[in-house]
């Protein structure tokens, strides 16, 4: 039997995200999935990462087609600071090459559309990194929350804050960072996922600093009286966390959205809780693995370009019911897929390697 093919892939964006994470991670992934190639503005960066990984090819941005031909790219794992995401995903889907691009998929919805559009023109697949849509911990919370083992299930409620360093990019408005964008997406997700819907209103309230949504409080309302609420922020002490509760019972999971941390469940029925831990591992190997296989095998991405939008529509109107004080309506949705424990895959955690030039976001 002749080996699987791999997909050859070229990273672009070499922040801290691609150098902890999605760049080891191919170590793990190499059934079907070969780092070949590096695009970053940072010389310095490339010339060590070229070496580490002993990639074929690099290059800058403006170089960007030139390394996808160098290299004979099938695919890119865009991890650029948010306002590039579309210009890359754009690109790269023009020289057809298929896109698996880290969340939010582009800042608006229409620039989410655009994506979308474009993806199917050239006949590329597109992906939105959700690694959470391959951890077991978050897929057994939401088989928990289907399964009725918790009644009905009306109430979604999260914090997911950190302290971030005064020059990170989620505190730059023209890259499009703020709290929203970097960690409300997870609470958006895990909502809509648990309760299987779309919002159909949002009420806000936004502290901003320098620009940006520093800390954001939103509340979402779901078909058939269900809300979620969530608080994220970038000026207040780490916290990872989610709880659903029905009318019968409730699971607590903390830490809840972690990558480097063991997640852990606290399920409790008829006032008797039970603590179960999921071990860390590698989130960004299952993801990888999955696209590469959608490529090769001619599947759809389950978190699908349509995902991500709906995720951004979503923050869009929350940053807006800040901006008008007062609740926004969202355009009835009806969305057919979601991820199923099929999905999930633990992979033993990567070693994290020593950073070049590329500080954690966060102020430890």
């Amino acid at each position: 039997m002749s080996e699987i093919r791999q997909v050859r892939y070229a990273v672009v964006g070499a922040g801290n995200i691609a150098q902890v994470a999605v760049l080891p991670a191919f170590a793990h992934a190499e059934k079907n999935s070969r780092l070949v190639a590096l695009v970053s503005g940072d010389a310095d960066k490339r010339a060590a990462l070229r070496e580490r990984y002993g990639l074929e090819v690099d290059g800058d941005y403006a170089s960007f087609e030139s390394v996808l031909e160098q290299g004979d790219i099938d695919a890119v794992y865009i991890a650029t600071p948010n306002s590039r995401h579309k210009e890359f995903a754009l690109r790269a889907a023009a020289a057809g090459v298929h896109v698996l691009c880290e969340k939010p998929l582009a800042p608006t919805a229409a620039d989410c559309r655009e994506i979308v559009d474009a993806c199917e023109a050239n006949e590329v697949k597109l992906m939105v990194g959700y690694r959470l849509h391959f951890e077991p911990a978050n897929l057994e919370a939401v088989e928990i929350a289907r399964s009725g083992k918790l009644g009905e299930v009306r109430l979604f409620n999260s914090f997911f804050t950190h302290v971030v360093r005064p020059d990170d990019v989620r505190r730059d408005p023209t890259l499009a960072g703020g709290a929203c964008y970097d960690l409300g997406v997870y609470c958006i997700n895990a909502a809509r996922s648990i309760f299987d819907a779309e919002p159909i209103s949002v009420l806000a309230n936004v502290f901003e600093k320098n620009g940006t949504d520093d800390t954001t409080l939103a509340i979402l309302n779901f078909p058939g009286d269900r809300v979620a609420q969530f608080c994220v922020a970038n000026s207040i002490s780490s916290v990872s966390s989610y709880r659903i509760a029905g009318t019968d019972g409730d699971l607590r999971v903390e830490p809840a959205y972690d990558y480097v941390d063991e997640l852990v469940h606290y399920l409790t029925i008829d006032e008797k809780t039970e603590r179960r831990a999921f071990p860390r591992g590698d989130q960004f190997a299952p993801e990888l693995k999955y696209f590469s296989d959608c490529i090769l095998n001619g599947h759809e991405p389950e978190p699908d370009g349509e995902e991500g939008f709906l995720d951004v529509r979503v923050i869009e109107a929350i940053l807006e019911s800040a901006r008008i004080h007062r609740a926004v309506t969202l355009e009835p949705y009806v969305r057919h897929r979601r991820p199923t424990r099929d999905q999930a895959e633990h992979v033993r955690p990567v070693r994290k390697p020593p950073v070049i030039e590329a500080p954690s976001p966060s102020i430890k």
